[in-house]
């Protein structure tokens, strides 16, 4: 049995935005108020299916899929159908060399309604496509699976959509992994397909959606409904305007094509596309990467909408946009000019000859049915070898308004849902939701030509992508699905918003100011009460708050002014004039909380008003009354407390003796440090000695003050126990002198400069005193002992200093 986990949702805390020329400012989240969250021990929950009447969500995963309470996805009611690829499946898709964590498993890729008893829904297989039918009531495979290569690719990554229609499935992908992409209608007969020679009508295809529009309803002509697809694929326009190499597509096929008789033959013979442009020229951005697709039927065929998410073909830049294109645009752009290709090895030129009649590429209407054409297969063969030679439109589809309704920087937006409601001012709004690469949902309202970011939510705490997106009116609640999880939120949580000027500058449909709390539209009983302001965010709310400040001349002010927005920018203004500049020599520095006052004078007296800015709209958020005076009070004396002044005592001593002790080391260092630096003779280990230690040993120190040590060299010559006594005398002081004598080496394995040159010192000089007498000593040098008892004798003429140099040893 597969484990499942239902959960409500934890507290996440959203992020601000980035500008840019076209984001609006959401309101900082306090967390996912009212979700829920289903997980299990299966993966990629890539495919959903909302059914509003019978209230469930179907979601397919990886190797399983599930039917879920659409009011509470999180409840225990929820079903299981476990279709995992056999160990036979897995080990064939192995040695395709496929990847047996990822690929070789049954990714349901494919979940719709079939008829009113029975789902349709179709799973990789490892990489060997299988389709099955599930019985809605009882949540089960009705039949054994059936062959699914023509109706499901063999990837879980592999671009595609598909639609059923009035029980015959439209389908477009690339379906084995050694084919060419392809757009089919693959049950019930007759079965069509894109040609693929003498023209390739798809190059590269990567497909991300795909809908139906219902143009024959309430048609004068009797035109036919028509299946829109939408993908990106390899560049074949030659122009000088554009470099990609990717461009974004909007297809077209007629639902009723039959396809042609003999040219043609099981071909489309509608089959249309154009080029769909979304660009920012004056960035020099062109979003070319058509990503995800929403359509939104209006109250005519024309006035149907389709919503795209764009992205850059550069893969190491995060950057989206989003362009609305209506359908009467498309539709202008298939009456165009067609592009054609005469020598397969250039690219596509604007055709200027001849188009046969009737027009290459249209559905049945009743003008054909005049002249006897009522159906595809009657086609005329020049009108079909048009239509093979010549499928792609000059004609480009430019989105409404001439650029996006959305621009971000940094963000990569996979998938998107939007919905229509009326506002309180009786027009209608889209409402766009989108989900993120890294896990985060967006939702944005369209007004005058741009979208206007509402609220940005963390959906999970480890970033994943949005693989799906899903929103139920009845329900109230919008659906995501990702690699690990889905989710369930409420279309609006209006109640974050704890202000008026929250909620008002919100600009959010869902939600209306009633006088003392922002409330959801939807669910208020009485509307007329509510305050709403969708064009602007900026009206309805009364004055902003007031607030009295006295400061004493010389001191500094901080007037506090805190914005909910992310977005906007605090504008300060004294006596209705705003506050210019805000360096140091002004008197006044800007601040993200606040406005500081520095170094109040009186002539800074005024009443101060916080304005937040945003969209060109500015409102009013807090006003204070700043009085600067002389004669201010001083503040009163505190009354020292005695249990904090023992504390205080108690701290104070213990750091004074820190410091003591902190103080004999420092100076113990030093002292140990100074004989090293003012030493005029070295003890260098002869023949690669490794180590050589220096202990000082009190005890023998003799009457005269003369101190003796231990000399230990490791793996030297050195015998334990040699000494080193410190003799105070002079030391070899003038470069003019006689210079030094050569150095001899002892039979110690130590190497010293000869006692001689200690002359007038006025410090402490460092002498072996006591080594190995040899008879080997070099003839240059005198005999140690002799040197030594010279210098000795002379040492009972000389006068000491009373108080010699201080020694580090």
């Amino acid at each position: 049995m597969r484990s499942t986990s239902l959960t409500t949702c934890p507290l996440l805390l959203s992020s601000p935005l980035l500008s840019s020329p076209l984001l609006s400012s959401p309101l900082l989240s306090s967390g996912l108020q009212g979700c829920r969250r289903f997980h299990s021990s299966a993966v990629n929950y890539s495919s959903m299916l909302l059914e509003a009447d019978s209230e469930r969500l179907y979601v397919g995963a990886r190797g399983a899929a599930f039917a879920l309470n659409a009011s509470d996805i999180s409840a225990s009611s929820a079903l299981t159908i476990e279709w995992e690829a056999s160990h036979e499946e897995k080990s064939r898709c192995l040695l395709k060399g496929k990847d047996n964590k990822t690929e070789c498993f049954n990714h349901i890729r494919f979940l719709q309604r079939f008829n009113s008893t029975h789902l349709y829904m179709c799973g990789t297989n490892a990489f060997s496509p299988l389709c099955a039918y599930v019985d809605e009531e009882r949540f089960v495979i009705s039949s054994q699976p059936e062959e699914g290569k023509d109706k499901c690719p063999y990837s879980p990554t592999t671009g595609y959509t598909a639609l059923i229609i009035d029980q015959q499935m439209y389908s477009a992908s690339q379906y084995d992994f050694r084919s060419f992409p392809d757009i089919r209608r693959n049950s019930p007969s007759p079965t069509l397909k894109t040609e693929d020679a003498p023209t390739r009508w798809l190059n590269e295809a990567d497909f991300v959606g795909s809908a139906l529009v219902r143009e024959s309803f309430g048609s004068d002509g009797g035109d036919d409904d028509k299946i829109y697809f939408f993908f990106t694929e390899k560049s074949q326009e030659q122009t000088t305007t554009y470099s990609h190499s990717r461009v974004a597509r909007v297809a077209r096929v007629c639902k009723g094509d039959r396809g042609g008789l003999l040219t043609l033959q099981k071909r489309w013979t509608s089959f249309l596309k154009t080029r769909l442009t979304c660009s920012l020229p004056e960035y020099d951005f062109h979003f070319n990467m058509l990503r995800s697709v929403f359509v939104t039927p209006g109250d005519t065929p024309q006035d149907t909408r389709f919503y795209g998410i764009f992205g850059l073909e550069w893969k190491n830049v995060k950057a989206s946009a989003v362009c609305r294109f209506s359908l009467s645009e498309v539709q202008e752009a298939f009456q165009g000019p067609y592009m054609e290709n005469q020598d397969s090895g250039s690219k596509w030129k604007e055709y200027t000859g001849k188009i046969p009649n009737p027009r290459p590429g249209t559905c049945i209407t009743d003008a054909l049915r005049a002249r006897g054409i009522n159906v595809s297969t009657s086609l005329p063969d020049d009108v079909l070898d048009f239509v093979r030679r010549h499928p792609l439109m000059s004609r480009q589809v430019q989105p409404s308004d001439g650029r996006p309704l959305l621009f971000r920087r940094t963000t990569d937006y996979t998938r998107m849902a939007v919905r229509v409601f009326e506002g309180l001012d009786g027009q209608m709004y889209h409402i766009l939701y989108m989900g993120t690469d890294d896990g985060w949902l967006h939702k944005a309202v369209e007004v005058n030509g741009k979208l206007h970011i509402i609220e940005e939510l963390q959906l999970f705490e480890d970033p994943q992508p949005v693989n799906s997106l899903l929103i139920s009116e009845k329900q109230m609640s919008v659906y995501v699905g990702s690699p690990t999880a889905v989710v369930q939120l409420p279309l609006s949580s209006c109640r974050r918003y704890t202000s008026c000027y929250d909620c008002i500058f919100s600009r959010d449909p869902d939600c209306g100011w009633d006088g003392a709390e922002c409330v959801d539209v939807m669910t208020h009983s009485n509307r007329s009460t509510l305050i709403q302001d969708i064009q602007h965010g900026s009206m309805g709310c009364k004055q902003a708050q007031n607030g009295t400040r006295s400061v004493r001349v010389g001191d500094d002010a901080l007037l506090q002014c805190e914005l909910s927005s992310n977005l906007a920018t605090p504008v300060w203004t004294r006596e209705g004039s705003e506050v210019q500049g805000y360096d140091l020599n002004s008197g006044f520095r800007r601040g993200t909380d606040g406005l500081l006052i520095i170094e109040a004078r009186q002539d800074q007296s005024g009443t101060y008003t916080c304005h937040s800015l945003e969209n060109n709209v500015r409102v009013a958020i807090v006003s204070y009354n700043v009085t600067v005076r002389l004669d201010l009070p001083p503040p009163p004396p505190v009354e020292p407390d005695r249990d904090s002044f023992v504390v205080y005592l108690s701290l104070i001593t213990i750091l004074g003796g820190l410091c003591v002790v902190l103080t004999v080391v420092l100076v113990y260092v030093g002292f140990c440090l100074r004989v090293g630096q003012r030493g005029k003779y070295s003890l260098r280990a002869h023949r690669g000695s490794a180590h050589m230690e220096l202990q000082t040993i009190s005890s023998h120190c003799n009457g005269n003050g003369l101190c003796n040590g231990v000399a230990k060299m490791h793996n030297g010559g050195l015998e334990d126990g040699g000494l080193l006594q410190i003799v105070p005398g002079e030391a070899y002081t003038s470069p003019s002198r006689e210079p030094p004598p050569p150095e001899c080496d002892f039979p110690s394995g130590l190497s010293a400069t000869l006692p001689s040159v200690l002359r007038r010192m006025h410090g402490n000089s460092y002498v072996l005193l006591r080594q190995s007498d040899s008879e080997n000593t070099s003839p240059l040098c005198h005999s140690f002992s002799e040197e030594l008892n010279k210098i000795l004798e002379k040492r009972k003429h000389t006068l000491l200093l009373p108080r010699p140099d201080e020694s580090s040893v």
